[in-house]
């Protein structure tokens, strides 16, 4: 998955996750088979009712006007989605990260024709392949690119910590906890250090004073990185 780093007004970095071609490519694929449902559901639906020729054909052009204004209208009122791309996380957004407008969207739904439509999806696979940053023609235009909402997993989002062969742990109240409660634990810890939020510390510091019902000597910082560390320590023993 690649990243690209935008810069907000407040020159503030932000690396967004480019969606990548599979996950659009399967967003497009149940786009267009819920398109297709409704467009054979309401052709089944205007022949059982056996209406006039002439009347048919109007109706049907009504009747259809969703599934052919489907991407404009969801994306605009659905925060950049479709239900393609909800199902697989992914969002349109203005290159610059913020929210599309509805003139965004209609320039990028409207270039589908060339994007999508003339060259079966070539062209968007072409340009998204060349330009790196998830844009294909119609983005280009809009200023937009589509991203992912995933979240990236690395070993250091695992409640695993390295402990020493010779490690000595103080705390085998510690197996009160669950993996669940130790993983809660380390991300909001890891937050806390990072921000340099004393208060979250604090109150992780009493809270678990009184679930595993011991005194701590350390400060509270080194007492909740004690107990992710002795947490390892015995499970990874046991």
């Amino acid at each position: 998955m690649d990243e690209f780093q935008i810069e907000t007004a407040q020159n503030v970095g932000i690396n967004q996750n480019v969606a990548n071609i599979g996950d659009r490519m399967l967003g497009y694929l149940i786009d267009s088979a819920i398109i297709l449902f409704y467009l054979i559901a309401t052709i089944m639906l205007l022949v059982a009712l056996d209406l006039d020729m002439g009347d048919m054909w109007a109706i049907y052009l009504l009747v259809n006007l969703p599934a052919f204004l489907y991407y404009v209208l969801l994306e605009t009122f659905w925060n950049g989605k479709t239900v393609g791309k909800s199902v697989m996380k992914t969002r349109v957004v203005k290159i610059d990260g913020s929210k599309p407008s509805f003139a965004n969207y209609f320039v990028r739904w409207i270039l589908r024709i060339v994007d999508v439509a003339l060259t079966s999806g070539g062209a968007a696979v072409l340009t998204i392949l060349i330009k790196g940053n998830g844009q294909r023609i119609g983005d280009i235009a809009a200023g937009t690119t589509v991203i992912s909402e995933k979240q990236k997993l690395t070993i250091n989002d695992t409640i695993l910590k390295e402990v020493p062969i010779d490690y000595v742990p103080t705390y085998s109240q510690v197996t009160v906890l669950t993996d669940s409660d130790v993983q809660m634990i380390k991300n909001l810890y890891d937050d806390a250090v990072r921000r340099g939020n004393h208060n979250i510390i604090l109150n992780l510091h009493h809270r678990l004073i009184k679930v595993m019902a011991v005194e701590p000597k350390e400060k509270p910082v080194d007492f909740v990185a004690k107990v992710i560390k002795d947490y390892n320590y015995y499970t990874q023993n046991m």
